[in-house]
């Protein structure tokens, strides 16, 4: 049986080496990369596979109806869908500091905010500009 090479581009570092990965008797080998992490990485997307999720959910604050998220570690790839069924399913009701924890244990890592909504006025956006409020039109 002849081993398949798959290619890929490693994301570890900005240098981006183009991989070429050959799995044969239960080892893989893998050429292109300039160091060892990327080595481990292509060893890695081969076994077990990770990725970082980054997100938004709902609040109940007019002045902040969405605050940034992020997984705090990497969860397995094929959970991603999984997990962000979780995260689209939250509204908070509390003001949280950047790295406070919006849902604990999704697939084995933690969704935090990446924005201080404790700040005054809270750093949040609405439709791409910085809202310190949420004006009515007879106000202006």
């Amino acid at each position: 049986m002849k081993p398949t090479v798959q290619e890929m581009t490693c994301i570890v570092c900005p240098n981006g080496c183009r991989l070429q990965v050959v799995e044969k008797d239960g080892k893989i080998e893998v050429t292109g990369a300039t160091c060892k992490k990327g080595v481990a990485f292509a060893e890695n997307e081969l076994r077990n596979p990770t990725r970082s999720i980054a997100s938004t959910v709902k609040t109940i604050f007019p002045d902040c109806p969405y605050v940034s998220v992020k997984t705090d570690g990497e969860l397995p790839k094929g959970q991603i869908m999984q997990a962000m069924e979780q995260i689209n399913a939250v509204t908070l009701k509390e003001r949280l500091p950047i790295g406070g924890i919006v849902l604990e244990d999704v697939f084995g890592v933690n969704i935090v905010v990446t924005s201080d909504m404790t700040a005054t006025p809270a750093p949040c956006r609405i439709g791409g500009r910085e809202q310190a409020a949420v004006s009515s039109p007879d106000q202006a």
